[in-house]
């Protein structure tokens, strides 16, 4: 009677944690309160609480946080060297001679730099460049946008950046070998979905009149040797190709990236040019790791209840890989507006619950949840550089969604069944 009991409470404060994130609550607050409720509902002894909820969970957090800050640096050099924007730029010379080509060319550009750089600041960096061009070369707002963002998140499945936040619930999966090439399969899925939604409109890109944003933040930036355009996806190839940790693979390609683009000319330049992308980038991600280890408390309080919830888990859940692929990939909006298959938002619940039970391998756990979440990094107002994006160039709320939510979906329940067609067996 007691487990059942605490069943239910446990359901319930699951329900007020989805309506609490849905309704725009501080993510960092409500993992830390969820960690410590379900630790008590769950009766969990306090010197547990302590070492297993707490102190445990943020220490073994620690390794992948380094992950993230090297990541987080790499992406930074590319911006601040003048990569990224020197990639980005290459794209204007084509335009107005054939508008939809270069819209296509954006988008596998704006893929190439986000397959290694990350975060709202070189989202900006990179969108003030290559938002201009696609509206300069007749590209509606509402074709503009929605590409550029889908565009980011394409990548996704490969940044060694955000792979690493989603292992805080699957530790024991590795950024190497049989995911990548998944993760290189998903991510050109996405892309292709976004060039049929280019191809879509085409009509409106002919047609389209030429349109300008006023925008006195759009920096210069120092152009590089292409030579340099293949740094991106250096440290992926690194580790595809000959089994590199993603750590020193992302190190010796800030290293080349460094001396292809002249910033070890002198000594005081490269101490200064160090100091402040390293700066830079940890304030990146200063908030991200405080709210990752919230994140991780309240997985291992979610761990600590496995004996409650699991009976009633495995009873809703199929047992069959493939329908579970399908249903994830069915309600894949639920991810959106940080729902309940956000694993950055109330998902975080979903995926705690999933991977403590131990029903279903880490490995197949991992990517089904990932895809799902990286429709709402794609297209859900809640990511950061969704809304600048929309912000900065004027395009109404409903007009976005309405045209990518579709694409979107197509894509995600396609990377789903990839999923199973790569771990379900």
């Amino acid at each position: 009677m007691t487990n059942i009991i605490i069943s239910i409470l446990l359901l319930l404060t699951f329900v007020g944690f989805i309506y609490y994130i849905v309704k725009g609550g501080n993510l960092v607050i409500g993992f830390f309160v969820m960690a410590l409720l379900w630790s008590v509902i769950g009766l969990v002894p306090f010197d547990q609480v302590v070492q297993k909820v707490i102190a445990e969970p943020a220490l073994n957090y620690g390794p992948t946080i380094i992950y993230i800050v090297f990541g987080s640096w790499f992406g930074r050099v590319l911006v601040d060297s003048g990569i990224a924007g020197s990639i980005s730029a290459q794209t204007e010379r084509v335009g107005r001679k054939a508008p939809i080509f270069a819209t296509i060319l954006v988008v596998l550009v704006t893929a190439l730099i986000f397959s290694s750089a990350y975060g709202v600041g070189s989202v900006i960096a990179i969108g003030v460049i290559l938002i201009p061009i696609l509206l300069s070369i007749g590209v509606p707002k509402k074709v503009a946008i929605p590409a550029f963002t889908m565009a980011i998140g394409a990548p996704m499945y490969i940044n060694v950046v955000l792979f690493n936040q989603i292992k805080a619930f699957f530790p024991s999966v590795s950024f190497s070998g049989k995911y990548l090439i998944f993760g290189l399969a998903a991510m050109g899925v996405q892309l292709l979905g976004v060039i049929i939604f280019i191809l879509f409109n085409s009509k409106s890109i002919k047609n389209g009149e030429i349109e300008t944003i006023d925008d006195s933040k759009q920096a210069a930036f120092q152009k590089t040797h292409p030579i340099t355009f293949i740094i991106p996806v250096l440290p992926v190839a690194l580790n595809m190709f000959f089994h590199w940790d993603a750590i020193p693979a992302l190190l010796l390609a800030t290293i080349i990236a460094l001396l292809l683009t002249g910033q070890m000319k002198s000594y005081k330049g490269l101490v200064a040019f160090i100091n402040k992308t390293v700066s830079q980038a940890i304030n990146d991600i200063s908030g991200l790791i405080i709210f990752l280890m919230a994140l991780v408390m309240f997985a291992g309080a979610a761990t600590m209840n496995v004996p409650h919830f699991k009976s009633m888990i495995e009873v809703i859940l199929p047992s069959s890989p493939l329908v579970l692929a399908i249903a994830i990939g069915i309600l894949a909006p639920l991810a959106l507006f940080r729902g309940p298959l956000h694993v950055w938002g109330a998902g975080a619940a979903t995926a705690a619950v999933l991977a403590a039970t131990g029903t279903f391998q880490p490995i197949f756990l991992l990517p089904l949840l990932y895809t799902a979440s990286i429709m709402a990094v794609s297209i859900d107002l809640t990511q950061s550089w969704n809304t600048w994006a929309l912000t900065y160039s004027k395009l109404e709320t409903k007009e976005y969604l309405k045209m990518g939510i579709p694409v979107m979906w197509a894509v995600s329940f396609v990377n789903e069944l990839l999923v199973y067609g790569f771990f379900g067996h």
